[in-house]
């Protein structure tokens, strides 16, 4: 080939190329293919990127820094959970450290609704076991919304143990106290009880609540997501136990005095009863014994009847249990002595419009006979020489009309009315225990004064050893004197001769009378007995009340005096103190005591009310306190 046919050849490929890259180039400049954006739209979009960015970073430090402590935290909530450890409520013991109230390992059967799953028949097993009705049992799984359901608490160990052993997915148990208490209804309405919580309803479970129940601690554990702990993160606080506490009580006295008016009731078909036993030492509450009483172990079925803790909530009028008082205050006054007399006869004495009567006629009786024989009519001759503030000085200063300060809830205080509007038959009814309203532990310890030489002693229910120190009311001679003359009230010739103790002196006085129903008195009586023994060195104080005997025999004498001689003569004995009278000393046969005792007989259907406060206080204020007097004026021993 020649040179110009290759420079030709070379030159018509050179053209092509041209050709075709001129084609290409016309295609990239064709307008529909070319993208034209103006400089604010591109300042928009720039700008958006910008804060998107902006806005991720800002996000990312709010979770990351900011927020880290609260994401934590909710990220914790889903597998990280804080279970409370529960403290032991401290132990309730008896001065002798007998176990009156502790507290035993129980668990509580609860479930996780949407975990829950569980076949036929093991729902039938469980409800076997929980003693629950199975379409319970259904309704309360059923519940998805929740995460935490209880079906049952204060299961005990062995229990627990089988329902574990079902093995039953969201079924869980959880760690927690049961009360129980060793002597049940023996001292059920000193311990009282708690409810599921643990926490105290009544009695020192409530009264000592802060210092018995303690403070529950936690541990931080990781769960899975069937609810099982895998791992302890840490323990937060050890759970600070309830301190123990211990009482005053004695059980052995306690169950002695429960047994003794549970007794009563049954024999004289009563409708219920009290008593109390005071230390004269110390002054502490040896035993405080209510029949109805409640198994507080088993609560199922209570009644207020059951639950009512009478001797310190209940008040009535103390009736002829008064007349200590106002002869101690004429002797104390120096207006008479033991041997001082009053013709009380032909038994009855006339006040303006009123009359009162004495169970029997008597002549001239001396101050000593009148109190050994009960003399209304002596007592009311007694307290009108005396001025109405004097006697409700000392009424006030016994603790009559002032709540006791016992540490214990629903003492209640009674009722003493302000002197000034105290008319003569009202002192007069008033000189006998009508027209004032006390409780039974109230009475009790007023009687301190004559077997403390005048000296009226605190009480409590919290143990102490030491000789307590009294508030000197009266002088050491008049409480002698009354002492003596409560002896022979106790012995025969006297209103209470079943009351002797065989080997120990008594002293004490009796009271009987009618109850006071919607504003009328009932052929219902209540019978009661205070005193304290042995008289040579007085060691305990008894109070006695039977509610509505009705076997026949209704006379404090016949009733409450018994009752009052078993709880003397068995603590006594408990508490080792030595005998201060010949083991033959008198001790009336029945039919002798029968006679004696009759010398104090109830009062007629319209004489004197022996029931609570609030009722004698509402019919006093309905009729006046005129036409209350009237109806007391009619009174007995």
């Amino acid at each position: 080939m020649s040179l110009h046919q290759t420079r030709g050849s070379q030159g018509s490929g050179s053209e092509a190329v041209r050709k075709r890259r001129a084609r290409a180039v016309s295609m990239n400049a064709t307008p529909l293919l070319q993208v034209k954006l103006s400089n604010l739209r591109s300042r928009i979009a720039f700008f958006l990127l910008t804060l998107g960015f902006l806005a991720l970073i800002a996000r990312a430090v709010w979770l990351q820094v900011i927020s880290q402590d609260f994401l934590q935290r909710q990220g914790e909530v889903r597998y990280q959970r804080t279970l409370e450890l529960p403290a032991s409520r401290g132990k309730i013991l008896d001065r002798n450290g007998n176990t009156l109230a502790t507290s035993l390992p129980a668990s509580a059967v609860w479930v996780n609704p949407p975990e829950f799953r569980a076949s036929d028949q093991q729902l039938a097993q469980l409800a076997k076991l929980l003693g629950m009705r199975l379409g319970d049992i259904q309704q309360r799984v059923a519940q998805e919304e929740k995460t935490f359901v209880y079906l049952k608490r204060q299961v005990d160990a062995e229990l627990a143990r089988q329902v574990e052993a079902l093995q039953i997915e969201g079924l869980h148990l959880r760690r927690e106290y049961k009360r129980y208490y060793p002597e049940g209804d023996t001292a059920a309405h000193v311990v009282g009880f708690t409810n599921v919580e643990d926490s105290g309803q009544e009695g020192i479970e409530l009264s000592r609540e802060k210092s018995l129940a303690g403070v529950s601690g936690s541990r931080v554990v990781i769960r899975d997501r069937l609810g099982r702990i895998i791992e302890d993160v840490r323990e937060v606080r050890d759970p600070q136990h309830g301190r123990d506490f211990s009482l005053s009580l004695d059980s052995k006295i306690q169950f002695i005095a429960f047994n003794a008016i549970r007794d009563a009731v049954e024999l004289h078909r009563a409708k219920a009863a009290a008593a109390v036993v005071i230390d004269v030492y110390t002054g502490e509450l040896l035993a405080l014994a209510n029949w109805p009483s409640y198994n507080p172990n088993q609560r199922s079925h209570l009644s207020g009847a059951q639950l009512r803790n009478r001797v310190i909530t209940d008040t009535f009028e103390p009736g002829s249990t008064m007349k200590p008082f106002t002869t101690a205050l004429a002797l104390n006054s120096n207006r008479v002595r033991p041997e001082s007399t009053f013709n009380v006869a032909p038994g009855r004495m006339t006040i303006g419009n009123h009359t009162i009567n004495d169970a029997h006629p008597y002549g001239v009786l001396t101050v000593e006979q009148i109190l050994q024989k009960s003399s209304n009519v002596g007592t009311a001759k007694m307290a009108l020489q005396m001025p109405p503030e004097e006697m409700w000085r000392l009424f006030t200063q016994v603790g009559f009309g002032q709540a006791p300060d016992i540490g214990f809830p629903g003492a209640v205080a009674g009722r003493v009315r302000p002197h000034r509007s105290w008319k003569p038959i009202e002192q007069a009814t008033m000189s006998y225990g009508h027209g004032i309203s006390v409780s039974l532990l109230q009475l009790a310890r007023a009687y301190s004064i004559f077997a403390r030489d005048g000296e009226l002693i605190p009480i409590t229910m919290q143990k102490h050893a030491e000789r307590v120190e009294g508030e000197s009311v009266i002088r050491k001679e008049t409480a002698k004197a009354v002492r003596h003359m409560l002896e022979l009230a106790a012995g025969p010739g006297g209103t209470a001769p079943q009351a002797q103790i065989q080997g120990y002196r008594v002293a004490g006085k009796t009271g009987t009378a009618h109850k006071l129903e919607n504003g009328h008195y009932a052929s219902k009586y209540v019978a009661s007995f205070v005193g304290f023994t042995p008289v040579s060195d007085p060691r305990i104080i008894i109070a006695v009340m039977v509610d509505e005997p009705s076997a026949g025999k209704y006379y404090g004498g016949l009733v409450a005096a018994p009752v009052f001689s078993r709880i003397g003569g068995e603590s006594l004995r408990a508490l080792r103190v030595m005998p201060d009278a010949n083991m033959q000393a008198f001790i009336p046969k029945a039919g002798q005591a029968y006679q004696e005792a009759a010398q104090e007989p109830a009062p007629p259907a319209a004489a004197l009310p022996l029931e609570s406060a609030a009722s004698a206080d509402t019919d006093a204020a309905s009729k006046g306190p005129q036409k209350l007097a009237a109806a007391r004026a009619t009174v007995t021993r």
